[in-house]
């Protein structure tokens, strides 16, 4: 994928060399949850609340402070209905983070009172305030989320110092050791933290995630766009017919009325040799779709490896194609995809970006499969890499040699077109920058959008050492080879 074509170039623009802060301005998901969400969360939560004061009291007939319970939850009733009001006057957006933070620093004090009231850290419903240190760390951004968790991790050790007996049953008391208590303590510290940093990383896994599938669909969406202009070009050609040969019409009768060798005359011949060169031009576009439902729609399969290694000719590289067949049976025809030649092209580029000197791309046709391979003679995918290739944002290639040369055109494009420019004065001039074909630029998204495009085709992918295998010789590289594998039914055409 180029730099052109990439959607996130943009945003991700560097504003220094070397560094990308512009990842702060990506839409993330991780902002707050919707009023509405919150509102729920808490009429569940007094639900909750209210039956257990109940049954504790009416049932166990515990000694509760009757009161004291009723009057935290009557804080938490009061705080939504006041945002349900608020719910009703707003159209029900996504807030902002200091507003979730907001609500679910309420939830926290609200619930850190009751267990107060009741026992402390001795009352086995301590385990809840871990729940909004949970939410808070799926749905805010990192600031308001890590003050949610050092919220609740001073609840806690204030339970642990300040809190109410806890109640029992009339006639019994139950009274748990400091140990015991220091160990529930330890056990809710261990639980926020772990739990806390669970959801985080989940939430951000799932945002990047997200922002590449969207990245993806775009790059599917532009590649079906421009597989349909060829049926887009023939119904212009239809709807501009009847205007034309109206034109030609009234051309012949002024041709028919003017004196012959006068000025109108001649005015006449012109527009009739003008519109008849737009009848063939609109002849030829209207005719292209047909004949390109078998030039273009379906091809052979070595005219498909061809065009997806065109754009990358003529880089200092020698691109060897190769179509093997079983059995010297003629090579298939297959079906022009835009997401297997957008996919095919990724790989070429990925190849081309760090093969040293070659990149071979080969068909291998058997009775059941289709197999495209692209090998290149370069270093190979680095250990820790290869685990992890396909997914989003996974990349070796901080400052490949197609981004290094493409920033150097950039730069002497800049200054050739800047009049006046002082430059640096030296002995020996520069030498012209490196013709390149621009690539990712190392955002570690073309790999994971080729694999997607390629697997929703029907294909599977394989990544692995190259000809020099897993342990080259002694100075020679290994090289690195990609795989795309169908069954030939989802890319063949039946002749």
């Amino acid at each position: 994928m180029s730099l052109s074509q990439d959607p996130l170039s943009s945003q991700f623009a560097p504003d220094e060399p070397g560094r990308f802060p512009a990842w702060r301005n990506l839409p993330r998901r991780s902002r707050g949850l919707s009023l509405r969400t919150l509102v729920i969360l808490r009429w569940m939560a007094i639900v909750g609340q209210t039956s257990t004061v109940a049954i504790a009291t009416l049932y166990f007939h515990f000694d509760l402070p009757l009161w004291g319970c009723l009057a935290v939850i009557a804080a938490s009733v009061a705080m939504n209905l006041n945002a349900t009001a608020r719910l009703k006057r707003t159209d029900g957006s996504m807030p902002d983070g200091r507003l979730t933070a907001a609500h679910l620093g309420f939830d926290i004090l609200q619930l850190s009172t009751l267990l107060a009231l009741t026992g402390g850290l001795q009352n086995p419903f301590c385990l809840l305030l871990v729940a909004p240190v949970t939410v808070a760390a799926a749905s805010l951004p990192g600031r308001q989320a890590a003050f949610m968790g050092l919220l609740v991790l001073v609840a806690t050790t204030t339970l642990f110092f300040f809190s109410m007996p806890l109640p029992w049953q009339a006639g019994t008391e139950l009274n748990l050791p400091p140990l015991y208590r220091f160990g529930i303590g330890l056990a809710l510290f261990t639980g926020v933290i772990f739990t806390s940093a669970y959801a985080w990383r989940v939430a951000a896994d799932a945002e990047k995630l997200e922002l590449a599938l969207a990245t993806t669909q775009d790059v599917l969406q532009r590649e079906q766009r421009l597989a349909a202009l060829g049926g887009l070009a023939a119904a212009a050609a239809h709807e501009l017919g009847t205007p034309l040969a109206t034109i030609q019409v009234v051309a012949r009768e002024l041709l028919r009325a003017s004196a012959k060798d006068g000025p109108a005359a001649e005015d006449a011949a012109l527009i009739l040799q003008q519109a008849e060169r737009c009848r063939d031009i609109l002849k030829r576009l209207s005719q292209q779709p047909e004949e390109g439902d078998s030039a273009f729609a379906v091809v052979g399969l070595k005219t498909l490896l061809e065009e997806v290694i065109e754009p990358h000719r003529g880089f200092d590289l020698d691109f060897e194609v190769e179509v093997r067949t079983a059995s010297g049976e003629p090579e298939p025809r297959v079906r022009r995809l835009p997401e297997v030649i957008h996919g095919l092209s990724t790989l070429v580029e990925n190849a081309a970006d760090f093969a040293a000197s070659r990149v071979r791309v080969r068909a291998l046709v058997d009775a059941g499969f289709i197999e495209i391979e692209v090998v290149d003679d370069g270093s190979g995918f680095p250990a820790d890499i290869l685990p992890r290739l396909g997914e989003p944002y996974v990349t070796s290639r901080p400052q490949g040699k197609a981004r290094r040369a493409l920033a150097a055109q950039i730069a002497a494009s800049v200054a050739a077109a800047t009049p006046g420019r002082k430059t640096k004065k030296s002995a020996a001039p520069e030498p012209a920058p490196e013709t390149i074909a621009p690539s990712q630029g190392g955002m570690g998204l073309g790999f994971f959008i080729a694999r997607t495009l390629l697997e929703r085709t029907g294909g599977k992918v394989f990544v692995g050492a190259g000809d020099g295998g897993a342990t080259p010789a002694k100075g020679q590289p290994k090289g690195a080879r990609v795989a795309v594998r169908w069954p030939r039914p989802a890319l063949e055409v039946p002749s």
